[in-house]
């Protein structure tokens, strides 16, 4: 098994590694996410058509899946559809393409499943799903909360509150996945590669350099007049520790 992330890690009820299924016919896409998933500590396996997913689950009896809505011989829908006309409430985070039409989407929601927009990032994906398990009491955490400390920072992952000492602290959406992603990993060294993997779209064609700005972004908004909790190390990558 993997070493999963520092933070609450999730497992099943007895004990086991937590289950997830991934279904979209694109293999780039499936390789990517396994992979993400993998490093979470997760045990991961893929589909890549409806009726193969269906057959995967009875097989796998998966704590969460990962769906595809556009698939060529059974849609999303038709495979939630399914599921659920077999009693089989296992939570769903949907992939959806971003013209797919409002309220189908908003459909989606209304049975406590979520979705993701493509291109997502991989951070994304992984939050949404440890939120749809929590909530479904599939997994559980060793941390009841949603809640990421590093010294007097805190991050809610629910409520996307930040806050430093006793301020709270405004970020943008990227700035936020920056964070959590340093914080999920306190005293470890990421590298900006690292970065740009989990942290921005998957399709992100742009350069390194928009790590640096947004850690320095960060910086001003969290380490200003206060003891640092970002730390460069050169040549390396960034890691965020309490003040010793």
């Amino acid at each position: 098994m993997t070493n999963a992330p520092h933070g609450s890690a999730l497992s099943r009820a007895d004990g086991t590694d937590v289950r997830v299924l991934v279904v979209d016919d694109e293999q780039m896409l499936t390789d990517l996410l396994s992979m993400a998933l993998r490093m979470e500590g997760w045990d991961v396996r893929t589909a890549s058509s409806g009726f193969e997913a269906l057959e995967a689950v009875k097989d796998f009896e998966p704590d969460a899946l990962v769906l595809d809505i556009m698939m060529p011989d059974l849609d999303g829908m038709a495979v939630l559809q399914r599921l659920r006309q077999q009693n089989n409430m296992v939570p769903v985070l949907f992939l959806t393409a971003k013209d797919a039409v409002a309220d189908r989407v908003a459909g989606l929601t209304a049975g406590g499943d979520d979705y993701v927009t493509k291109p997502f990032s991989l951070e994304e994906v992984v939050a949404r799903l440890r939120a749809l398990m929590r909530r479904a009491g599939t997994a559980l955490s060793a941390e009841p909360d949603p809640i990421l400390r590093v010294g007097d920072l805190s991050l809610n992952e629910d409520s996307h509150e930040v806050i430093r000492g006793e301020e709270e602290v405004e970020l943008t959406a990227t700035e936020f996945e920056l964070l959590r992603f340093l914080m999920r990993n306190q005293r470890r060294v990421v590298s900006k590669a690292q970065i740009l993997d989990r942290v921005w779209n998957y399709d992100f064609g742009g350069k390194s350099s928009v790590v640096e700005l947004y850690i320095s972004y960060l910086r001003k908004k969290l380490d200003a007049g206060r003891e640092p909790l970002i730390h460069t190390v050169r040549g390396v990558g960034y890691m965020i520790k309490a003040p010793q």
